[in-house]
């Protein structure tokens, strides 16, 4: 590891004291489902349910609930330290560093949501079989991902405010939807699988239905983002690192590679409290409530419109033919509505993939690596997040010129983020005990479920790897 610095030990600070109320500090959880109602939602989970109807989507309600308490844990940390997760990841081993970037870019590479959203774009505007180059489309949107990340001079601005307005467009649009579509056997048929608990439609394979279950809510190194807005709305110790700003716009501030602890005092036990119950909320409100009700919306309009006619599409034409149905049955309101639905939902996941994962691999060469802090955070930002899209906009004009679908590349990326999974919700668990305060330290409740949400992802990532050896 003689690429690696050794990390400084976390310095004595007092934690920050919480001034404002909930709602005027509301956005880190906002974004997360931002990215939440991408691929799981839009394209994964309908086209499950487009296939074998309502009798596994239990499964999702599952997913996002075991995902809530891996956020709270992340969320911990960072108002705990004011580090980003994966510091405190390198803090137990520092070969994590690599580890994670190498997870972060098997993960996400493939430009699939990036993709997806061009095909959406096209057929908005000129219908799915217009000869236009799906590589055009792409770099359109990414274009729209540079100009609103490198626009504005503060980044976290930037995209709460955007992915705030897209999420808002997404929930009300799916709310009237579902009121103009929906059947009371439609609902039915949705609650009941929804209670369905422990059933697996037989022959579904044990990999997509753990690809599944990852990619109901954020899923793979998605739900570590968590970290990094939290640190740039100054949440908790967060107040003491500079936010991210533009490196375009101005000479931007130099941060700390590395955070704080503070003394197990009264005042701080007092302000922890409080900042780990404004986690609680948000988590609560957006991750959990909101991302729940954005994907059984999703869900029950597959369920109303594509299972009943027997389609099931590929990822690449889903959000054409559900438009294209509902065109047939509520007229061109309903299937451009649902053209801008998908546009939106699948626009706000490549946003924030691009941003996060940005943020994710900047941050552990910047802190980890020997000789990276000689430029600035924002430097590296910028510099992976251009290298990023450039690479997604090829790679997709390779898909194209060779006939390969999205489809594959937007599975497999959640089944290498299971796998990432498997390896840091256990972890995350083991240093929020092992370096923070006593009074700062999970509870029973929340070690319970991170024991079982790591069983979980361990267990099918075991059961994963077993089939591909010996399957």
């Amino acid at each position: 590891m003689g690429l690696l610095n050794r990390l400084e030990p976390l310095k004595e600070a007092d934690l920050p004291e919480r001034t404002k109320p909930f709602w005027k500090m509301a956005g880190p959880g906002a974004i997360l489902v931002g990215l939440s109602v991408g691929a799981g939602e839009i394209i994964i989970w309908p086209r499950i349910v487009a296939e074998h109807g309502a009798s596994m989507v239990w499964a999702a309600g599952v997913g996002i609930f075991l995902q809530l308490w891996v956020n709270f844990e992340v969320g911990r940390w960072t108002i705990s330290t004011g580090e980003t997760i994966y510091t405190g990841y390198c803090r137990a081993w520092k070969g994590f560093a690599l580890f994670f970037i190498l997870f972060n870019i098997l993960g996400w590479l493939a430009p699939g949501w990036g993709r997806a959203s061009g095909l959406a774009l096209k057929a908005l505007l000129l219908g799915p079989d217009h000869p236009s180059s799906d590589t055009f489309w792409t770099v359109l949107t990414f274009l729209g991902v540079a100009l609103l990340l490198f626009g504005p001079k503060l980044v976290y601005q930037s995209v709460e405010r955007t992915i705030e307005l897209l999420v808002a467009i997404i929930t009300i649009s799916l709310i009237v939807l579902a009121i103009n579509i929906g059947t009371i056997d439609t609902w039915k048929e949705l609650a009941e699988g929804t209670l369905n608990f422990g059933y697996k439609e037989p022959g579904f394979p044990i990999k997509e239905f753990f690809i599944a279950l990852v990619f109901a809510g954020a899923g793979g190194t998605a739900n570590l983002f968590y970290t990094f807005y939290l640190r740039d709305k100054q949440v908790g110790m967060g107040a003491r690192i500079p936010t991210l700003h533009n490196p375009l716009r101005g000479r931007s501030e130099k941060s700390p590679s590395t955070g704080f602890i503070f003394p197990d005092n009264e005042p701080n036990r007092l302000r922890f409290k409080s900042w780990w119950r404004y986690v609680r909320i948000d988590q609560t409100l957006f991750f959990w409530i909101l991302n729940s009700v954005t994907i059984l919306l999703f869900i029950f309009a597959s369920l109303a419109v594509l299972h009943p006619n027997g389609i099931v599409p590929e990822a690449g034409t889903l959000i054409w033919d559900m438009a294209a149905v509902l065109g047939n049955v509520w007229g061109p309101v309903g299937r451009v509505l649902f053209l801008v639905v998908g546009l939106v939902t699948l626009f706000s996941t490549q946003l924030t993939l691009v941003d996060g994962v940005s943020r994710s691999i900047a941050d552990i060469i910047y802190t980890n690596f020997k000789g990276a802090q000689k430029r600035d955070l924002s430097w590296w930002y910028l510099l992976i997040a251009v290298t990023w899209m450039v690479v997604g906009c090829l790679i997709t004009y390779f898909m194209e010129k060779n006939g390969v679908t999205d489809l594959g590349f937007l599975f497999n990326a959640a089944y290498m983020g299971g796998f990432a999974m498997a390896v840091y919700v256990p972890l995350t668990l083991y240093i929020n005990l092992k370096h923070l305060p006593p009074c700062a330290r999970p509870g029973k409740v929340c070690i319970f479920m991170m024991t079982v949400a790591s069983m979980v992802y361990v267990g099918f990532a075991a059961a994963c790897l077993y089939w591909e050896i010996l399957g």
